[in-house]
């Protein structure tokens, strides 16, 4: 597929970050349409780009070859069901990016044998960081699962899921994940500040701390462990601190956490489905 024309449903924050990311990666503005009910958005997002943009769902994908559903889950179905007939006439990649709509569902709102790729970013995408798992259905030729690819690639990294019912694992470690890091960060920083350091001073030190260790593990492409064991001297402060966690049974909590979270997933997506 040679420089597709995509739709954007939805100009909300991952809508228009994917807008950014297509269009500072060379994606031709022309070659952009973004569709909301908020002229004000729109407004601002073809100031900033200079892409095409409507409220009208059916003028934004009538001449496209992918349509991204950026939408709130509870607005999908009607959204779907009004871009039927469009859809099953052009039969365009559909690439949705809402969390919970299972591909057996967006299926039927759209009349069936349609090419759907689901993916599950995560809010860093919004400054370009994003970690994404997609899946494709058997309607997606190597084209289509290129360009899906592509575009989630405007904002971070991409991994394929071989099993849609794996996205509920995913919602449960990347897509809720920032939140995780941030009260691990908030407790850190209370403990130190607790311990006497001034605000700012245990601020810092904690975020300069998460991001460093985030990028050795990212660039030194070593496992978890050899890099724990690395910064872990035998009787030193590490050690003692590791024991600590590993004695309040860190790694039993965050198996509970994760499992409650997918769970929780698992539970929103038949609700939808039974929409």
């Amino acid at each position: 597929m040679t420089t597709p024309s995509i739709a954007v449903i939805g100009a909300g924050n991952m809508g228009s970050s994917l807008i950014g990311g297509l269009v500072n990666n060379g994606h031709p503005s022309s070659k952009i349409w973004a569709s909301d009910t908020s002229t004000e958005k729109l407004s601002q997002l073809q100031q900033r780009f200079q892409i095409q943009t409507t409220t009208d769902n059916i003028q934004a994908i009538q001449n496209t070859n992918i349509v991204v559903f950026a939408i709130k889950p509870q607005l999908f179905a009607n959204v779907a069901i009004e871009l039927k007939n469009i859809v099953q006439s052009r039969k365009p990649l559909v690439l949705s990016i809402a969390a919970g709509i299972r591909e057996s569902s967006i299926q039927q709102w759209l009349g069936g044998h349609i090419a759907i790729v689901r993916a599950m970013p995560n809010t860093p995408a919004l400054i370009n960081c994003g970690a994404a798992a997609l899946f494709a259905n058997t309607y997606v030729n190597d084209d289509q699962r290129s360009a899906a690819e592509s575009i989630l690639r405007t904002v971070g990294v991409v991994v394929w899921l071989p099993d849609e019912r794996l996205i509920d694992t995913v919602t449960a470690l990347s897509g809720s994940g920032p939140a995780y890091f941030f009260l691990m960060m908030e407790a850190l920083q209370q403990a130190a500040e607790h311990l006497g350091l001034p605000h700012e001073t245990a601020r810092l030190l904690t975020l300069q701390t998460a991001l460093g260790a985030a990028r050795m593990a990212i660039e030194s492409g070593k496992p978890l462990d050899e890099l724990r064991h690395h910064v872990t001297s035998p009787g030193g402060t590490t050690e003692k601190a590791l024991s600590v966690l590993e004695e309040n049974n860190i790694r039993l909590i965050f198996q509970h956490a994760l499992q409650a979270a997918k769970h929780r997933s698992e539970e929103l997506a038949e609700l939808m489905d039974k929409k």
